[in-house]
């Protein structure tokens, strides 16, 4: 019998529920390898309880479905059979005590309140709590480029670029000193307003050193600097597309 797909699942919820029509794609690709198995899924967000439904549909009976709301009404839930805890999002010692509570998480989805406080409090507080091969993922990230949210500066989508710098930095070149680098990310993955953090324990641990298949007898030329006087007459050109690649907005053809 084939498995509904994520919004199959989401139109099949007997409860109300509501997301944007680009997140599906992206629970697809990044879920769709944890159904029918035994795995922790905790979603931030839950009061209209559709989701939790949505989830238990997609997910399959195997799966341990766990809701967060700061709204204690969302505890109406647990009579479905669904795990319902009662907390802000922003709170260190209420993460402290979930982790210590639910134990290891496979899957979370922070689809909160969305200020950069929750979602960085959250992630920040979880990461090092999220199962070998498992993710952490957040919706709603567009908030980071709207007003009310919080100090723009401190902005989650400013927390996940760095998170790029932190990954990026373990290059081995750079002798950092393994114990103070931070491992709990092996890869941040962006969608349109989604950010996903990966987690896989091994691969974070292979030192990072240059490696040969062959080593060739003879070394060639470097030639990667050659081509600095052929590219003179288009500076233009390249200007052009620099200024592109480094704007937010497509510029419209005239």
């Amino acid at each position: 019998m084939k498995k509904p797909n994520s919004l199959e699942s989401f139109k099949n919820s007997p409860h109300p529920s509501f997301k944007h029509t680009t997140y599906f794609d992206v629970y697809d690709r990044l879920l769709s390898p944890y159904k029918d198995k035994e795995i922790c899924f905790v979603e931030v967000g839950v009061l209209n309880g559709g989701s939790l439904f949505m989830w238990r549909d997609f997910f399959g009976p195997k799966a341990r479905i766990i809701g967060i709301d700061l709204n204690p009404a969302a505890k109406k839930w647990e009579k479905h059979g669904f795990e319902i805890y009662t907390g802000s999002q922003s709170d260190p010692d209420f993460w402290d005590n979930f982790i210590l509570e639910v134990g290891p998480i496979d899957i979370f989805l922070d689809d909160g309140g969305h200020t950069y406080l929750q979602q960085i409090i959250s992630a920040e507080c979880l990461l090092q709590n999220i199962a070998d091969g498992g993710m952490l993922i957040v919706e709603d990230t567009h908030t980071s480029y709207m007003d009310g949210f919080g100090d723009k500066k401190h902005s989650f989508i400013h927390y996940a670029k760095l998170w790029v710098d932190k990954i990026n930095t373990r290059f081995g070149k750079f002798n950092n000193d393994s114990s103070q680098s931070d491992r709990r990310v092996w890869s941040v993955e962006f969608f349109e307003s989604i950010v996903a953090f990966k987690v896989n324990k091994a691969a974070t641990k292979v030192k990072s050193e240059p490696v040969w298949n062959k080593k060739p007898v003879q070394m060639e030329d470097d030639f990667r600097y050659q081509d600095r006087e052929l590219l003179e007459d288009k500076k233009s050109k390249i200007s052009s597309i620099l200024d592109q690649a480094f704007s937010i907005y497509q510029k419209r053809e005239s």
